[in-house]
Formats: C-alpha cells, sequence, structure tokens
C-alpha cells in the first residue's frame, strides 16, 4: 500500500466515525478494521477485535450527540511503513456540553491517532486525546482553577 492509500482508509475512519460510524459506502466503520485489530481510548483501555472495538465505540459513542473532525486542517505523517499519524482538531456535543477545539485553548478537541494500516485495513489505531470533552474536570487541575 501507498501512504496515500492509508491516509484514504483513515479519513473513511474518521469521516464514519462522524457520521455515527456508517462509511462512505453504508458499511459498518467496524469492517474498516482488520478481525484482530487494537484500538485504545483514554479511559477505556484497548480493545481486541472487531466485537470489543464495537463495544468501545458503542460506549464512548453513546456520550456524544455529535462529533465533527477538521478535515482541512490535519497534519499527516507518514513512517515509510504501515505506520501513519495524524494530527488534528474536532468539534461536537459531549452529553456534558459543547466542545471546540481551542475554545478554551485548553479544552478538548486536539487529537492525534497513530493508525497502522496494511491490506487496506485498520490494524492498530491509538487515539490520545483528552476525554473530558465537556471540560468538567476542572476541580482536580489547580491551573484551571477560576477557567
Amino acid at each position: 500500500m501507498t501512504d496515500e492509500q492509508r491516509k484514504s482508509v483513515a479519513l473513511e475512519y474518521l469521516k464514519a466515525f462522524d457520521n455515527g460510524g456508517v462509511t462512505s459506502t453504508g458499511e459498518s466503520i467496524l469492517e474498516l478494521f482488520a478481525p484482530d485489530a487494537q484500538v485504545m481510548f483514554p479511559k477505556w483501555g484497548i480493545a481486541n477485535g472487531r466485537e470489543e472495538i464495537g463495544q468501545m465505540f458503542g460506549e464512548v459513542g453513546s456520550k456524544l450527540k455529535s462529533i465533527r473532525h477538521d478535515y482541512a486542517n490535519f497534519n499527516w505523517i507518514f513512517g515509510g511503513g504501515d505506520t501513519i499519524v495524524a494530527e488534528g482538531t474536532s468539534y461536537g456535543e459531549h452529553e456534558d456540553g459543547p466542545w471546540r477545539a481551542g475554545v478554551p485553548e485548553w479544552g478538548a478537541g486536539r487529537w492525534c491517532d497513530v493508525f497502522e494500516i496494511r491490506d487496506f485495513k485498520i490494524q492498530r489505531c491509538f487515539i490520545y486525546l483528552d476525554p473530558d470533552y465537556a471540560g468538567a474536570d476542572k476541580a482536580r487541575y489547580p491551573w484551571l482553577d477560576g477557567a
């Protein structure tokens, strides 16, 4: 696979997540993953295989009313092999309130995903972000006092 082909799989995944888990061809987002894939999400852990990944996405997604990734502003890093990295921003609404990257500057919405993609399937996706979308966890961080 080329880097551009890997990038197209990663973009299809991100767009499907924004579309309630449905790909551009109408399939489940899970079809983008190898049967034994791994996905890591902060505060959830590592999901192994499509069944656990589906459980993770269901549990995380049930807290979101909407999400949209800012595709035009992604940074892509290509490692020369199966690994690519996407860095970007997002906005949407969590059950506890809305978020938008940069509003406030310390808040949720900035993320980085590390993908391993082979044979047009995601083998591994580790998601790095602040899962406190609504910015409600201020009490534990003194520098946010009064924010």
